[in-house]
């Protein structure tokens, strides 16, 4: 269809996640017809990432050093750990200014269909981390789907008898939206999750 070098380049961005066939296209012909000292800082930026980035031994977030900015600051609470499925979950929790503990990055959540069974994920990690770093309570701020409430309930058996609190965030209607657009499952964890006012 394309020439080869072209014709390669979309078939690899089209592997990119969220990233179509015509996607893929418009990003190739952009980068063809970008100034070569553009097209070589992306290229250099990926190539940079790869070499640089590599998991926290600790929380499994990225880093470019042993342990993650997050991990070594002194100023969180080593006490309360945020576990969630991806380390791209952590700037999301993060922006909300609210959460000032520490973080555990499992690598996914529970999905038998998948072949994704809980050995796979990093909770043995998380249980040595429970045992030995003094961790009270464990947030289970996996996403609220079926494989994310299954792999919380699977965490909370097997933290509870070690003597942590296991919390989940609450769910339910956002800010400003409109009862009429939520879904049930929505709606009904609003409800079960009411509080006084």
């Amino acid at each position: 269809m394309f020439e080869p070098p072209v014709q390669r380049l979309i078939d690899e961005l089209a592997r990119l996640p969220g990233v179509g066939q015509k996607s893929a296209q418009r990003l190739a012909f952009h980068l063809l017809n970008a100034e070569e000292a553009d097209a070589r800082r992306l290229a250099d930026a990926i190539i940079d990432m790869r070499a640089q980035v590599r998991l926290c031994s600790r929380c499994f977030n990225v880093t470019a050093d042993e342990e993650c900015s997050i991990c070594l600051d002194m100023r969180r609470d080593p006490s309360i750990v945020c576990v969630v499925e991806r380390a791209q979950d952590i700037p999301v929790i993060e922006r909300t200014q609210e959460f000032r503990g520490r973080y555990h990055v499992l690598g996914g959540a529970i999905s038998p269909i998948a072949g994704i069974g809980p050995e796979v994920l990093r909770m043995k990690e998380l249980v040595a981390r429970v045992d030995g770093e003094g961790i009270k309570e464990v947030i289970v701020a996996t996403n609220p789907t079926v494989e994310g409430d299954t792999t919380a309930m699977y965490l909370a058996r097997l933290l509870g008898p070690l003597g942590v609190l296991v919390t989940r965030p609450a769910s339910g209607l956002p800010v400003g939206g409109d009862i009429d657009y939520a879904d049930e499952i929505t709606l009904g964890r609003a409800i079960t999750g009411r509080r006084e006012i």
